[in-house]
């Protein structure tokens, strides 16, 4: 429980004030980019994060690295509340990803110091949906029904509670599972030794853009369904959260097939499909966004889009951290940087058009789902043997 919900900062730093984000880029006299640039800075916050969280946990262990940085992003939160201006939010924003990001490469790492790799991974990160998957399902909910009482500063109070309160269970619950003789010694020299050997490895670095190219999915649906379904098609900051949490609880749902299905087919097999469903889907939410589609069709096309997600990212997950039980950290780094740093350039280029432009969004979400298909098929071609799968 206490590692799904770690996993959890992203989804809820980013879908708890979504719901607000139209009012909020009201409140500051911003522009719909300026104010997906708050999703942005905090994507490159995440990504520079776990590129220094994961290594500093590979040579200190995990425990301290996570305390610290819970116990800033408690801090940053807060801080974000009561920012005066789009500018000081984004720069909060950089930090608060920044600490937000020891949790989810610390849970990936802890996952696989007590996994064998491979199927069994890739299971174990499935079932951790079914805690990580709570938080989309329910964040933009929750951050709807706090509009009716606070503001979107609100929203960012609440992070802050939420921050403190995983400090407080990490600081009572959370063990250390990577013993003093298991980690690296060498300092800098060791850690690019490892990022060299990571970044050489092409079914390393293919599992990891495939993870990447899947969050642009998720990132440019983050920052463009508010648009979307509020000011194009007028539902109600409570009703968008509705419709978001169907969408999260499909791709829930398809993690647990995953877990099920994955140690008789394999996590390759099982990533190879869900990026097909992924790349069909986006073509057909691109298709149904040029042809004036009625709202239940784009809807459809969505809830497949971001159900598929459920399937790719434990099992690319598991498969680029097969092979490194020896720098589980700095693997989880890597794929925290291709992870969010693209993302990160996904969430602007969704608001290019204004706030009812939706053709930059299809765009992005088809041309990132059929890129990540396009990668792995490139990595099975030269691909060697990977443990378990």
């Amino acid at each position: 429980m206490l590692l799904g919900a770690l996993t959890t900062f992203g989804p809820l730093s980013m879908d708890l004030y979504l719901p607000g984000m139209p009012a909020m880029t009201d409140d500051l006299s911003a522009s719909p980019s300026q104010a997906q640039l708050t999703i942005t800075a905090f994507m490159i916050g995440m990504a520079a994060g776990q590129l220094l969280a994961g290594p500093v946990s590979d040579a200190l262990g995990r425990r301290r690295p996570l305390l610290a940085g819970l116990a800033v992003y408690a801090a940053t939160s807060a801080l974000c509340a009561l920012a005066p201006s789009i500018a000081t939010l984004v720069a909060l924003r950089v930090a608060q990803g920044v600490a937000g990001a020891t949790g989810i490469v610390i849970a990936r790492a802890m996952v696989r110091d007590r996994t064998g790799g491979g199927s069994d991974t890739a299971r174990v990160f499935a079932m951790l949906m079914l805690v990580m998957g709570v938080a989309p399902m329910v964040a933009p909910i929750a951050g709807g029904l706090l509009l009716e009482v606070t503001d979107w500063r609100g929203t960012f109070g609440v992070l802050g509670l939420i921050g403190a309160g995983l400090l407080a269970a990490a600081l009572l619950q959370a063990p250390e599972t990577l013993p003093p003789d298991r980690r690296r010694r060498g300092g800098l020299a060791a850690t690019r030794g490892a990022l060299g050997e990571l970044l050489h490895d092409r079914a390393f670095v293919a599992y990891a853009l495939c993870l990447g190219l899947s969050f642009g999915t998720l990132t440019a649906y983050l920052a463009g369904a508010s648009f979307l379904l509020e000011d194009v098609h007028g539902l109600s900051p409570l009703e968008f959260g509705l419709v978001f949490a169907v969408n999260a609880l499909g791709m829930v749902l398809a993690a647990q097939l995953s877990a099920r299905l994955v140690t008789g087919v394999g996590p390759r097999r099982m990533l190879a499909a869900g990026l097909a469903v992924g790349a069909l889907a986006g073509t057909a939410f691109l298709a149904a966004t040029l042809a004036g589609a009625g709202l239940a069709v784009l809807l459809a096309c969505l809830w497949a889009l971001i159900a598929s997600r459920g399937i790719v990212n434990p099992n690319a997950q598991a498969l680029a951290l097969s092979e490194y039980p020896h720098a589980a950290g700095t693997a989880a780094g890597l794929m925290g940087v291709a992870q969010f740093g693209i993302g990160g350039l996904a969430a602007p280029l969704a608001g290019i058009g204004g706030a009812e432009a939706t053709l930059p969004m299809a765009v992005l979400m088809a041309a990132t789902g059929l890129a990540a298909a396009a990668v792995l098929l490139i990595a099975v071609r030269r691909r060697r043997p990977v443990a378990a799968g």
